[in-house]
């Protein structure tokens, strides 16, 4: 017997989802900082825009595969957004490393 789920269970769901989303959107970010660190560090720029329509293209392709209420261009807009952000962290990160230089 199918279970019945409560508007109450659903948005508990959604919170702990949330969480987890929140959580590996930082780490993600963390990482693309580090990536900065050392692109800043070879003198190479920090937008590279062959990378980025390799990973757009990768979130679209793992859409399509996975099939969900989401299709590969409503995941490319959000990976847009998340990758725009990376990037401008990136860019505050190396303005601090900037600033701290003697």
């Amino acid at each position: 017997m199918a279970e019945v789920l409560t508007i109450e269970d659903l948005r508990r769901r959604i919170d702990v989802i949330d969480d987890q989303l929140v959580r590996l959107l930082n780490v993600r970010v963390a990482c693309a900082v580090e990536v900065g660190r050392l692109k800043h560090g070879s003198g190479v720029p920090v937008y590279q825009p062959d990378r980025e329509k390799q990973v757009l293209e990768q979130v679209r392709q793992s859409a399509t595969t996975l099939s969900g209420p989401l299709n590969g261009e409503a995941i490319v807009r959000i990976f847009e957004r998340v990758i725009d952000e990376a990037r401008r962290v990136e860019r505050e990160a190396a303005n601090r490393r900037d600033e701290a230089q003697p």
